[in-house]
């Protein structure tokens, strides 16, 4: 599943309590579903416990947003549509609290039940239940929309509707999905698709992106006004059939979220300087201790929020795409590693204010030991040892440079290691034996201002082993679709990963995603061991088979060398106008992720 939130870091060691997976359990509606044990909230739960449930309501927040948008429909592989359009106008059947692991309760469904072997999962709508035209959501609104999801809607989808074997509408409000595969956590994934209006989209072409239709559903806000790829207003129905259901209590207190859009990310900052926007995250440390004293914060008309958090690192950096022959050589990769001057980079852009990113998990609980992997996480790899690139099973940490510009002591390894797999330098240019160049492109996003610095850097550091890449900038409808065909060598690749992940992580790293479109799989990964990672999280009964399998999924992701890491963040900064607020006695161990802004916040004179 996608990040999920713990009450305190109490509760976020908890998450790794051993809890039973609830099989064998008899079949029963239910207020609320968990992968592992029960729901920690009742049935008679008056608010999530993370929101101020007495928020004001009222005000409005802006954001500032790179790049553009070219469509309104965000379950399609085509086009680029604004967040907020696909996470605060649809609603799905269950809801998450981002408080708990692996955890939903009622939102459109009144209840859920599985089969004791959760072998099926059953929904049963609540009555009152509308869309923001006043119709009512249906069953039939929800088979239809499942359906078509799963089969032409975007990839992310298709993976669990695959696993599918029936849907059976049961009664005038209920519908059962039956599975073929043993999967611990499709009924919860089957609980979060967003429910579409099947009335809208008659004699329409699902598949098509742009402004043609504007899209209908059942959440808190409805499309404004907009001008394509400048701006757009997401509006609080004041008709919001689920404004006063417990789960949505302190939740979307604001009238108002809207989205501007600026060609580059240098300018959305002077737009937040000049109050044109009113909040602004900022992932820059040093920036943020030295270019945050403009008349606005001093004045206090701005206010400089700290959220720290204990989620996962996750991964980001710079990809190598291994369709590409160069980069199939995990030496080739290595090598890249070891060219890239993480110290001297980090210092110069960031004033090495961050850590670095050590693996996928890393900064959590799933995070690898990074010395020989040992019991269940060495019986889970053994099997594919000799698929493995060195470092996945003997223990694997990142190289570290010198601090200085020149990096020679890298630089050499690096050099080594091309020779190894086969590249020289000839006449000052690093070629194989046929005398063919090794080249290859960096294709960027336009605004993204960090990234062409870090890659002014990496480039000159490449030119001194007799490689001179391309660097390609393009806005950011384009970046989307040659990143979802993969048609790059090396991009710029953000990974957020959660204390409790599951099918998605298929999607992320599952060997489909090598010809697939539109999957996150940017590297071309097709590792049988890191899908049999996957498969045993999946299945997984008891907490220690959970972690070792987490464990060694990441060792093989991080051996793997197909990303360059650079840091984050463990505390997330934002900068906001004094109006808005948020909860301060309490914040979840996830912080300012999936939930938290918007979501909770309100405007207050």
């Amino acid at each position: 599943m996608m990040p999920d939130f713990f009450r305190s870091m109490g509760l976020a060691a908890a998450l790794m309590a051993d809890l039973g997976l609830g099989t064998g359990a008899v079949a029963k509606p239910m207020h609320g579903i968990a992968m592992y044990g029960e729901p920690a909230l009742p049935p008679d739960f008056v608010s999530l416990p993370y929101v101020n449930p007495d928020a004001p309501k009222g005000g409005k927040i802006i954001f500032g947003e790179p790049g553009s948008f070219d469509s309104l429909n965000p379950h399609i592989l085509k086009g680029s549509a604004p967040y907020g359009v696909g996470v605060y106008v649809f609603e799905s059947l269950m809801g998450r609290n981002w408080d708990e692991p692996f955890t939903l309760y009622g939102l459109l469904a009144e209840s859920v039940e599985v089969g004791p072997n959760r072998e099926w999962v059953e929904f049963t709508l609540r009555p009152e239940a509308k869309f923001s035209d006043g119709n009512p959501v249906t069953i039939e609104d929800v088979k239809w929309s499942y359906e078509t999801l799963g089969t032409i809607g975007h990839p992310r989808y298709q993976g669990s509707w695959a696993k599918v074997a029936k849907t059976e509408i049961t009664g005038p409000r209920s519908i059962r999905f039956t599975f073929n595969v043993e999967d611990n956590e499709l009924p919860l994934i089957m609980g979060l698709r967003p429910i579409l209006e099947k009335a809208q989209w008659e004699g329409k072409d699902f598949t098509e992106s742009g402004f043609g239709t504007v899209p209908i559903g059942s959440g808190p806000y409805v499309i404004g006004d907009y001008e394509p790829g400048r701006y757009i207003r997401l509006m609080k129905n004041p008709d919001w059939w689920g404004k006063d259901l417990p789960f949505n209590r302190g939740l979307y207190n604001l009238d108002e979220i809207r989205y501007d859009y600026f060609g580059d990310g240098d300018v959305v900052f002077e737009a937040f300087k000049a109050g044109e926007i009113t909040s602004f995250r900022e992932g820059n440390a040093a920036k943020w201790d030295s270019q945050y004293d403009f008349p606005r914060v001093t004045s206090g008309e701005v206010v400089k929020s700290l959220i720290p958090h204990k989620r996962p690192s996750g991964i980001r950096g710079y990809v190598m795409n291994t369709r590409n022959p160069i980069f199939k050589d995990w030496r080739v990769r290595q090598a890249m590693i070891l060219a890239f001057n993480y110290e001297f980079i980090s210092d110069t852009l960031n004033a090495s204010g961050d850590p670095r990113i050590q693996s996928y998990f890393s900064n959590s609980v799933l995070g690898m030991d990074h010395g020989p992997a040992t019991g269940k996480v060495l019986e889970l790899l053994q099997p594919f040892a000799d698929q493995l690139p060195p470092g996945t099973i003997e223990g694997y940490s990142l190289p570290k440079g010198d601090g200085t510009a020149r990096n020679r002591g890298n630089i050499a390894k690096a050099m080594d290691l091309m020779e190894q797999a086969g590249w020289t330098v000839q006449d000052g240019v690093m070629k194989n034996a046929a005398g063919e160049p090794f080249t290859f492109e960096i294709l960027l996003s336009s605004g993204a201002t960090e990234t062409q610095k870090t890659m002014d850097i990496y480039v000159e550091a490449l030119k001194r082993m007799g490689i001179t890449p391309t660097v390609t900038t393009v806005d950011s409808a384009q970046y989307k679709e040659r990143t979802n065909n993969y048609d790059f060598d090396m991009a710029y690749y953000v990974r957020g990963l959660s204390l409790s992940p599951g099918n998605e992580q298929m999607l992320y790293w599952g060997s489909e995603g090598v010809t697939e479109p539109g999957t996150r799989n940017w590297m071309g990964m097709n590792s049988p061991a890191a899908e049999a990672m996957i498969q045993a999280m999946l299945s997984a009964k008891t907490r220690e088979e959970s972690l070792a399998a987490a464990h060694a999924l990441d060792r093989v992701l991080t051996a793997g060398r197909y990303v360059i890491p650079i840091w984050f963040t463990t505390t997330s900064r934002i900068a906001h106008d004094r109006h808005l607020h948020y909860p301060t006695d309490y914040i979840a161990a996830y912080g300012d992720w999936i939930g938290f802004q918007p979501d909770v916040w309100w405007w207050e004179d």
